[in-house]
């Protein structure tokens, strides 16, 4: 696997992983995609040779819809989805509304919002092309390179901001990725700087 396009053959032939994004398009929300591990933790199985796939904290839904920010229409959302396939760990979120949690400026997209995500390989979305539901639409606002080489390093917003430095940092602590996936490397920031 050297490509996005690769990523993307490799979401279109998994049957559960289009099961997800078919869930997810259903919601009808605005600027819809399925983000983070649920890509990556696919793309690492994969280059690990794991047999069966990790286990995911939560399938994260992201959407952008500045006319409603409450965050009871995102738990209804997610209650639809629950309906639709019970045994998800989902996760719904309007991104128009996570600059206030992360003490930012407002986002403009929830791809803008993606790109704001701590690490580069994590910063990464997919969704069904409109009106398309063979095919899908990768994201990758730093690119793949660190996701298909198995690298965790922190975005520029994580990089650009001494005090997200400890945020970072205590996230790559807790995942514990290189349990789950050995080939892993890990790029700390230096809290200093």
């Amino acid at each position: 696997m050297k490509t996005e396009d690769d990523i993307i053959q490799l979401i279109k032939n998994d049957e559960w992983m289009m099961k997800i994004l078919k869930a997810a398009q259903a919601l009808n929300l605005p600027d819809c995609w399925v983000c983070a591990g649920f890509i990556r933790t696919k793309v690492w199985d994969t280059l690990q040779g794991n047999k069966l796939r990790s286990k995911l904290a939560d399938i994260d839904v992201v959407y952008f819809d500045p006319d409603n920010i409450l965050e009871e229409k995102e738990k209804e959302y997610e209650q639809i989805l629950h309906t639709l396939i019970p045994e998800e760990p989902w996760s719904v979120k309007n991104q128009a509304r996570m600059h206030v949690i992360n003490g930012e400026e407002p986002y403009t997209s929830t791809i803008d919002a993606v790109s704001r995500f701590p690490e580069t390989a994590t910063s990464i979305a997919v969704k069904h092309s409109d009106g398309n539901d063979a095919d899908i639409i990768l994201a990758s606002p730093w690119g793949v390179d660190d996701l298909l080489t198995m690298h965790i390093r922190a975005t520029p917003s994580f990089i650009q901001k001494k005090e997200l430095s400890n945020i970072y940092n205590e996230r790559i602590h807790r995942k514990k990725w290189k349990d789950n996936w050995p080939m892993v490397e890990v790029h700390s920031l230096n809290p200093s700087r």
